[in-house]
């Protein structure tokens, strides 16, 4: 058999360990994590809470809660300008004021006379109040015999024409319309009750008497 040569064989080529190919890869995070590392928690991208979403640390939607009461408004102290005055101290508009001339002795049924017109002209009868500076009127005196209790009683229901004497004025309430009989012809009366009888009428002063007493109680022309 024939020797083959040292020539003849293939020159020795050492080995060596293959290198590691080294592929480039895009940037970012690692697709797959390094042996013995947790890959982190995709974070959420922040958006709008739904209402069926519940905050952290506490438990998921239940029963609904009931709503609390309502709270009742405190009220509200007026000022002190708004605050309710008597009807004698508002602010308001002088009555018309209209003088009837009559006699001291006549100025009672002028005064009769000028309630029996205003009922004509469809005034209800609780809006008429009728003072006189000198003596009562006789439904007055009548009334007064079963007692003043009895009497303002009637005034005070206010569905009737009303009889006082002018000295009682500050008991009467306001009505819309007040006649005064100046039937006595005193100067100091007479200057006391019309003040008095304007603050009682809401709408209408009628004055019943002699004009030069009436002028003379004012100090100035009705």
């Amino acid at each position: 058999m024939p020797t083959a040569s040292v020539s003849d064989r293939p020159p020795f080529t050492p080995l060596i360990p293959e290198e590691p190919q080294i592929h480039e890869s895009a940037q970012g995070p690692r697709a797959t994590p390094a042996a013995g590392r947790t890959a982190p928690t995709p974070r959420p991208v922040p958006g709008p809470r739904s209402a069926a979403t519940p905050r952290p640390g506490r438990p998921g939607p239940g029963p609904a809660r009931p709503a609390p009461p309502a709270q009742r408004p405190q009220p509200v102290p007026a000022p002190a300008a708004a605050q309710a005055v008597p009807a004698h101290q508002k602010n308001r508009s002088a009555p018309q004021l209209q003088l009837i001339p009559a006699p001291v002795g006549g100025a009672l049924d002028a005064a009769e006379e000028a309630v029996d017109l205003l009922l004509e002209s469809g005034r209800a009868p609780g809006d008429i109040l009728v003072l006189t500076t000198g003596e009562q009127h006789p439904w007055a005196a009548h009334e007064l015999s079963f007692g003043e209790a009895a009497y303002w009683a009637q005034h005070n229901a206010g569905d009737d024409v009303f009889f006082a004497a002018a000295s009682a004025a500050d008991r009467a309430t306001s009505r819309p319309v007040v006649v005064v009989a100046v039937n006595g012809d005193v100067d100091d009366v007479v200057a006391r009750a019309l003040p008095v009888a304007r603050e009682r009428a809401d709408t209408l002063l009628i004055v019943c008497g002699d004009p030069q007493t009436i002028n003379s109680a004012l100090g100035a022309g009705i």
